[in-house]
């Protein structure tokens, strides 16, 4: 009977010790009311249990974007932030956000029509630093109320319920709504590539070409999983015409690209892809290192484009050509900004170590390698760059050894 007993608490201590055994779930859910005539939405943050949570401290960013708060708790503005202390049991924060967004006069960011919308999740909750009580898990919803006559909403996230989402970032102690989003009466297409199911979406008469889209994306995804080991189980690419700001832009999973902007230009590179990398590899790049993310978006662009068969060995020449002569007058990539030509060596740069670590590492290894390497760390400066690519083929690197990089 003692062993038995004993072997019965040692279950239970073994039960006590595992990971999230304690774990108390709170929901903390996210209403979402778009107002079209304001150019608005109002945004209830929910908490079922406000105990959990210490404080909410708010990046509210410019004056204006965020407004009419009211609170279950304290709520506190000092500056640009927004410390908000819930009262113990159900507890909501309620406010208004600012949805159009204009890059320069006429031409915008996002945007909110009679018909349709077209925003950031980053801008719905702003970004917090979170203070809860130990052995807490938040549960997080997303769930849009939409005006009269609109049809839908697309987010990149788990869609669990009409008009609702559940957001989950591993990453993140304060899970909130990220990536592009598009509501209203949308034309949409589907389409599961490998392990990744993909949206296209934008609203009816945006002149969105979705099939030639996808068609794009089918021809080079063979390419894009054998370079990236790592998918989205979701990718969303919403786009919009005039007055939007042109090009294509990429936030968590998701991917924003003007109906106007062509799938691929006339240099050869694809904004849509260069997009697909950013959002598959998650590039991260700190002081002045700003090159390498770029860099690594245009080189891949081009090159899964020449892998899949789209770009011919003459064709290619050109381009790298082309990337020569704008390139040439760079005397160094570091930098918190790209431009064009710092850009087009940072391409030079990249095909020249691809060589390099193809050439000393007996065809074992490519730039893919050191792709991969720089996705699983957070953030990378220049220096670290050279470190992993030096892991990678065995030895010191020639072609980084360059004024380019001090």
């Amino acid at each position: 009977m003692k062993v038995a007993a004993k072997w019965a608490a040692g279950l239970v201590v073994l039960a006590l010790s595992g990971p999230g055994w304690c774990a108390k779930k709170v929901d903390l859910d996210y209403h979402v009311k778009l107002l079209p005539q304001s150019q608005q939405a109002e945004v209830r943050v929910s908490l079922s249990q406000g105990a959990a949570v210490r404080s909410l401290n708010f990046d509210l960013g410019r004056d204006g974007d965020y407004s009419d708060f009211k609170a279950d708790g304290q709520w506190q503005i000092t500056g640009n932030r927004g410390l908000w202390q819930p009262s113990a049991d159900k507890a909501s924060l309620t406010y208004r956000v600012r949805l159009a967004h204009a890059r320069k006069p006429g031409v915008y960011d996002t945007r909110i029509t009679p018909g349709w919308a077209l925003l950031r999740g980053e801008d719905l909750v702003p970004a917090a630093r979170l203070d809860q009580q130990d052995g807490v898990e938040l549960v997080s919803r997303l769930m849009f109320e939409l005006p009269t006559g609109w049809k839908s909403v697309e987010t990149a996230w788990p869609r669990i319920g009409q008009n609702k989402f559940r957001i989950d970032n591993v990453s993140r102690l304060f899970d909130r709504p990220t990536g592009w989003m598009l509501a209203g009466n949308l034309g949409s297409r589907r389409l599961r590539l490998g392990d990744t199911d993909v949206t296209v979406a934008s609203p009816k008469g945006q002149g969105m070409r979705r099939m030639d889209v996808l068609t794009l994306l089918t021809f080079v995804w063979p390419q894009v999983e054998a370079a990236f080991p790592r998918h989205p189980g979701k990718l969303l690419i919403v786009g919009a015409s005039d007055p939007m700001r042109r090009g294509a832009y990429s936030l968590r999973d998701s991917i924003y690209l003007n109906s106007r902007t062509p799938l691929v230009g006339e240099n050869g590179s694809s904004p849509l892809l260069r997009e697909v990398v950013q959002a598959i590899g998650r590039f991260n790049d700190h002081d002045s290192s700003d090159w390498i993310s770029e860099g690594l978006g245009e080189y891949y662009a081009i090159e899964l484009m020449r892998r899949a068969g789209g770009i011919t060995d003459e064709r290619y020449a050109a381009i790298q050509a082309r990337l020569t002569k704008e390139g040439k007058d760079v005397s160094t990539l570091k930098g918190e900004h790209v431009n064009g030509a710092t850009l087009a060596r940072s391409v030079v740069v990249l095909q020249e170590l691809d060589r390099e670590i193809r050439v000393k590492t007996h065809n074992k290894r490519s730039l893919d390698d050191l792709a991969q390497a720089v996705m699983r760390v957070n953030s990378i400066n220049t220096k670290e760059f050279v470190q992993l690519a030096e892991s990678v083929m065995g030895e010191s690197s020639v072609v980084l050894d360059s004024k380019l990089l001090r």
